[in-house]
């Protein structure tokens, strides 16, 4: 049993050591160009994306085109090597376009994906940094891949999602900018127009707030114990919960430090009573 295991290891030892021999430069000769192949897709593609990023082209377009060309010039240096040690590619081709028939049925949804991904990068509807609504999920564009896209709300949750949920869907973007709503109840007796203009003033005195589109604020309702005054401001997606919160609390002292009245819910309840 011995004798014969060490048979086949001589064997096997003898057809390497003779292919060796026989074709050593020839696999000398395919490292070299695969290493060299390596090297100048990498240099090759940092090219590609620093003349993106001068012309200033979308940073999820640049990624997408450096990294194609770096995958598209290491397969041609892979089949460049393979021939080089006498291994023909044609086979290879041949069975890959067979399995790529049949994992195209099997992966259906994760190509659809892929598609789709193609799509976003190729039309652009959001890019990386704006703020996107669709199905209800909102947040800013973290990073866009081909199969999905990740959002950040203002709680910092990362959202990943399918990019075949995106396409076809109603989009809203508000790019960069979030809105932000807030309200308050003055008195009946109180007057509007002081609450407004204390109001637009603590709005504007914010450094996040945008200034395009401009603040507003007005009356909301006439609630059943106040005048309901709503304010409505841009921010920055990534500072919207502080701001949202500081506004809100200038806002409170305003409207105390100009001594109009914050009324509190009321009810008025009449007793009747019977007569004997």
């Amino acid at each position: 049993m011995i004798e014969q295991e060490m048979k086949q290891f001589e064997h096997y030892f003898n057809l390497l050591r003779d292919y060796l021999v026989t074709y050593s430069m020839q696999v000398l000769g395919a490292l070299i160009i695969l290493l060299l192949g390596l090297w100048i897709s990498n240099r090759i593609s940092k090219m590609v994306e620093a003349l993106m990023q001068r012309h200033q082209i979308d940073v999820t377009l640049t990624n997408f085109i450096s990294n194609l060309v770096k995958v598209l010039l290491i397969v041609m240096f892979v089949i460049i090597a393979l021939g080089k040690v006498g291994i023909s590619v044609t086979p290879f081709v041949a069975a890959i376009g067979a399995a790529s028939l049949g994992a195209g049925l099997a992966l259906q949804g994760m190509l659809s994906n892929y598609g789709s991904g193609l799509a976003i990068i190729a039309t652009r509807p959001f890019i990386v940094g704006d703020t996107i609504q669709i199905k209800g999920v909102s947040g800013q564009v973290k990073k866009i891949e081909l199969g999905h896209t990740i959002l950040v709300n203002e709680e910092k949750v990362a959202i990943t999602i399918p990019n075949k949920h995106i396409i076809g869907e109603i989009l809203h973007n508000s790019f960069e900018y979030s809105l932000v709503k807030g309200e308050i109840g003055i008195a009946y007796s109180a007057c509007s127009d002081t609450a407004i203009s204390e109001i637009v003033a603590v709005i504007l005195a914010n450094e996040q707030v945008a200034k395009s589109p401009q603040p507003q604020v007005g009356i909301e309702h006439f609630g059943d114990s106040a005048v309901i005054i709503s304010y409505r401001f841009w921010v920055p997606t990534t500072q919207i919960i502080e701001t949202k919160l500081a506004i809100n609390k200038q806002v409170y002292s305003a409207i105390k430090a100009a001594e109009i009245e914050i009324p509190f819910p009321q009810r008025v309840i009449t007793l009747k009573k019977e007569h004997e």
